[in-house]
């Protein structure tokens, strides 16, 4: 018996069903390429952004903070001395609020997913801990239902991690 020769339209549906396959695997693959380029732009857009930060700790301002923070021995010296330039409006108080709003922006960026936390643990570890654990008494005594939470969080989530033994809590 002779072979049946598939018809004009049968070769028309072959052809474009082949053409769609094409058009199908061009999309796909155009797909993985965009992807892939949204997550290089949100790397280099997250490394812009901790760049920045961390940039920020050594420039004037916030050295100029952490000097003044410094001139106090213990944290409950540093609470007394906050509250005093709190209570008369004094440019002090507004030099060491630099230092709490920056590690409350740095606990917001790192809360949003925009500063990555093993990033923080690199470079800060135990240093935001005790920072935290410094300007604590201050903060509970400015009287603030709410004071600085992102960054207390963050240091208490920083804290899970440092203190356990194998550090990676």
């Amino acid at each position: 018996m002779p072979a049946v020769q598939p018809n004009w339209a049968e070769q028309v549906t072959a052809v474009a069903t082949a053409v769609g396959a094409l058009g199908l695997l061009g999309a796909i693959g155009a797909a993985v390429l965009a992807g892939r380029q949204v997550k290089e732009a949100r790397k280099l857009r997250e490394s812009q952004i901790a760049g920045d930060f961390l940039r920020r700790w050594d420039e004037e301002a916030l050295v100029e903070s952490r000097q003044l923070v410094g001139r106090y021995e213990t944290k409950e010296e540093l609470s007394v001395a906050f509250r005093g330039f709190v209570a008369t409006n004094a440019n002090e108080a507004y030099i060491l609020y630099r230092e709490l709003d920056y590690f409350e922006q740095l606990a917001a960026l790192e809360c949003l997913g925009h500063f990555d936390f093993d990033l923080i643990k690199l470079l800060l570890g135990r240093t935001l801990v005790d920072r935290w654990e410094m300007w604590r008494p201050s903060i509970d005594a400015m009287g603030w239902d709410r004071g600085y939470p992102l960054f207390g969080a963050l240091a208490a989530k920083m804290k899970k991690v440092v203190d356990a033994p194998d550090g990676d809590a």
